[in-house]
């Protein structure tokens, strides 16, 4: 069966804190909603993934759309966003429908939700309750509530998606989440195994929980990278794609960025995908002269159609002219640049061989380079 995943992401979230709703903020490496999403990529089952964004959110469509990702905007309640979505859904049997604030959702839980869809209309996983209830009233206990017969609901819920239409079409006010809208319909929502890491974040310290959870799981690679090119004849150097005025030039098949040639190959050892000469042989004349962005950002479009998010690069030139210095900002800006990523993880520093070795005799540039990924 044909499945599609809608992720509401139209909430704002204020019991959250922090500068912006709880989905954009930053979480292990990764934004909340990247991390969710992420998830509903790697699984083979998902056909279509349908995102639902507020309004104010949809310069975030584009970015979306580009990764195969249908966005539409959200309603004034979460019930009105989820019939939008629904709508926007092409192609698709059932459907399941998750909350963006619920990133450490597993495959496995998913799976149980779609494998309990071969026999019903309706499944969605839940937790027993195993702590004692009470009732409360001016900070006192008042009395105690039964938890024997009790779950707590999690998503992703899953649906037929012409039921699931139909009953959110019928359905009159708002509705703590769409197993609601389906019982009210009729419909019978089988429970499956939840997870207590499967967590919804709605308050401050929930993000520090989130993240312990998703460390556990996440595939951190670490790749070096080091290069070497000597002076010619010129009268610049090219470094981290800034051209710098010097008394010689490097000499290379393509423009000698010994930087970003660097940096490229230390993204390709994390992904284990070999090095640059592998993707960019020196023997094809059509590299010849070639700008090294070109390289750097391939190395980076890989990572992320691997499913890696770019978190850091540390990148050490070293030589005793010309001087680094006066360049760095610039240079980490136009790395930055190239990479996707926000300048504040990009290094850029320099150091000098004191006047001993090739670089000592000022006879070339060496540069040594580290980045780190995480499968988001």
């Amino acid at each position: 069966m044909s499945i599609a995943a809608l992720i509401v992401a139209a909430g704002r979230g204020s019991r959250a804190g922090g500068p912006q709703p709880k989905q954009w903020q930053a979480l292990a490496g990764a934004r909340v909603i990247d991390h969710t999403l992420a998830v509903f990529r790697t699984l083979p089952q998902i056909t279509e993934i349908v995102l639902v964004l507020h309004e104010d959110d949809m310069d975030q469509a584009e970015a979306f759309a580009a990764q195969g990702v249908t966005v539409t905007t959200g309603g004034a309640e979460r019930a009105a966003s989820v019939q939008r979505g629904l709508g926007a859904i092409r192609h698709a049997e059932k459907v399941l429908i998750h909350d963006a604030a619920r990133p450490c959702v597993s495959a496995q839980i998913i799976a149980g939700v779609i494998d309990a869809l071969d026999q019903h209309q309706a499944a969605a996983p839940g937790l027993p309750v195993t702590d004692a209830l009470w009732q409360g009233a001016d900070g006192r206990v008042t009395g105690t509530q039964d938890r024997s017969a009790l779950f707590a609901a999690q998503t992703p819920q899953g649906f037929d998606l012409a039921a699931i239409r139909a009953a959110h079409g019928t359905h009159d006010g708002q509705a703590a989440d769409d197993v609601e809208v389906a019982r009210a319909a009729g419909l019978t929502v089988a429970i499956t195994q939840g997870s207590a890491d499967n967590l919804k974040i709605t308050r401050p310290e929930d993000f520090a929980r989130a993240a312990r959870i998703l460390e556990t799981r996440m595939d951190i690679r670490t790749g070096n990278g080091f290069d070497v090119h000597a002076f010619g004849p010129g009268d610049h150097v090219t470094l981290c794609g800034l051209d710098i005025p010097h008394t010689h030039g490097l000499v290379g098949h393509s423009d000698a960025d010994v930087a970003l040639h660097t940096v490229t190959d230390a993204i390709y050892g994390a992904l284990a995908r070999g090095d640059i000469g592998q993707h960019f042989p020196p023997s094809d004349p059509q590299w010849k002269g070639a700008r090294s962005d070109i390289f750097l950002r391939h190395a980076a479009q890989l990572a992320r159609d691997m499913g890696f998010t770019l978190t850091h690069v540390d990148c050490t030139l070293i030589c005793e002219t010309p001087k680094i210095g006066p360049h760095v900002q610039p240079m980490r800006a136009s790395m930055a640049e190239m990479l996707g990523i926000e300048l504040d993880r990009v290094s850029v520093k320099a150091t000098t061989s004191e006047r001993l070795g090739f670089t000592g005799r000022g006879e070339g540039i060496a540069c040594m380079a580290t980045a780190t990924l995480v499968k988001t």
